[in-house]
C-alpha cells in the first residue's frame, strides 16, 4: 500500500468509493481517536453509579458477600466490614472483635474466608503490617493473623517516597498476593503470601512499570484475570487488567491501562464482574459522597 499522507486525506474531499482511500481513513481516525491515546487505551464508559453513605466514606476494598457488597473504611476507621447493595443502602454491619483498623487498604476472599489487609503505610515507618482472616460463616469472626516485613526494608524513618506502601490484596487458588503502591518508582512489585496464620519476610516476585500508584485489586478465579486500579500525580484514574494471570509464570503476563472517566476522584477499589466490566467505588475527598460505579470497557 502505498504511504499514508495524511495532510492530503484531511485537506481533500471525501470519496468513499476509493477502496484504497477508505482504508487509509479508517487507519487515520485509528490513529487519533481509539482505541488508543497517548499509550492509553480509553475505550471505557460509565454504565451505573449511585452515591455510598457517608458513614463509608473512605471505601477502600470492594468484595461480594451474597447479592450485596462488602467494603470498610481507611485508616483510623473503625474495624468493622460494611454491607451494602447495589443501591448503596447499608444493610448490615460487622464489627471485627480483637482487631484494628490501622490502615485497612483492601480486602480479598475465597471459598473459606475473607481477608482484610492492614498493609497501608505511606510513611514507610510501620512494624506492624497485617492480614486478618475472618469467617464469614461465623458472623466474621477473626480466626488468624497473618504479620509480615519486607526483606529488603532497613529504613523506618518517616519519608514520602518509598516503595514499602502496599493497598491491594488478591486471593487466588494457592495463596495472597499483595500489590505495592510504590512512591518512589510509580510502579507495582507483586508479592506472594500464605494463606495460613503466621509471620512472613516478603520478597518482590515481579514489578510493573504501571507509572501510577496502585490502591486496589481483584482477582476473578475462572477468568484467571487481575483488575488492579490507581491514580497519578496529576489526579488521573486508571484500570489495569491482566490476563491468565499465573503466579508460577509472571513473566508472560501482559498488562493493559485503561485511563478512566472519574479524573479528580479517588479510586480505591475494584471488583471483576466479567472481562470487559467492572464494580469501583471512591472515597468523598472531604467534599462530596463516596460513589459506587459499574465501569464498561
Amino acid at each position: 500500500m502505498e504511504s499514508l499522507d495524511v495532510k492530503k486525506i484531511l485537506t481533500s474531499p471525501l470519496k468513499l468509493n476509493n477502496l484504497s482511500t477508505f482504508i487509509k481513513l479508517c487507519l487515520l481516525l485509528t490513529l487519533f481517536f481509539g482505541p488508543y491515546n497517548n499509550g492509553k487505551l480509553c475505550a471505557q464508559k460509565i454504565i451505573y453509579k449511585t452515591q455510598l453513605p457517608k458513614k463509608i466514606e473512605e471505601s477502600s476494598g470492594l468484595e461480594y458477600f451474597k447479592n450485596d457488597f462488602l467494603t470498610h473504611n481507611d485508616s483510623g476507621g473503625k474495624p468493622i466490614l460494611y454491607r451494602f447493595d447495589k443501591q448503596g443502602n447499608i444493610v448490615n454491619q460487622y464489627l471485627i472483635e480483637d482487631a484494628e483498623n490501622n490502615d485497612w487498604e483492601d480486602i480479598a476472599q475465597d471459598k473459606n474466608y475473607v481477608y482484610i489487609s492492614d498493609s497501608g503505610n505511606n510513611y514507610g515507618k510501620r512494624k506492624d503490617l497485617k492480614i486478618l482472616i475472618v469467617n464469614p460463616k461465623r458472623n466474621f469472626k477473626k480466626v488468624g493473623e497473618i504479620t509480615f516485613r519486607y526483606r529488603e526494608q532497613v529504613n523506618f524513618e518517616k519519608r514520602k517516597k518509598h516503595p514499602f506502601d502496599a493497598e491491594a490484596l488478591i486471593a487466588t487458588e494457592k495463596m495472597l498476593v499483595l500489590f505495592s503502591k510504590n512512591r518512589k518508582k510509580s510502579t507495582t512489585e507483586l508479592y506472594s503470601i500464605p494463606k495460613s496464620s503466621g509471620d512472613y519476610l516478603l520478597n518482590p516476585k515481579k514489578s510493573f512499570d504501571v507509572q501510577s500508584l496502585i490502591t486496589g485489586g481483584d482477582y476473578h478465579n475462572k477468568l484467571k484475570l487481575v483488575a488492579l486500579v490507581g491514580y497519578n500525580r496529576a489526579e488521573e484514574q486508571f484500570l489495569y487488567t491482566l490476563h491468565s494471570f499465573n503466579m508460577e509464570n509472571l513473566n508472560q503476563i501482559k498488562m493493559k491501562k485503561f485511563k478512566l472517566p472519574l479524573d479528580g476522584k479517588q479510586i480505591e477499589a475494584v471488583k471483576i464482574i466479567d472481562q470487559n466490566t467492572f464494580w469501583i467505588t471512591s472515597e468523598d475527598e472531604g467534599i462530596g459522597f463516596p460513589m459506587l460505579y459499574k465501569i464498561k470497557l
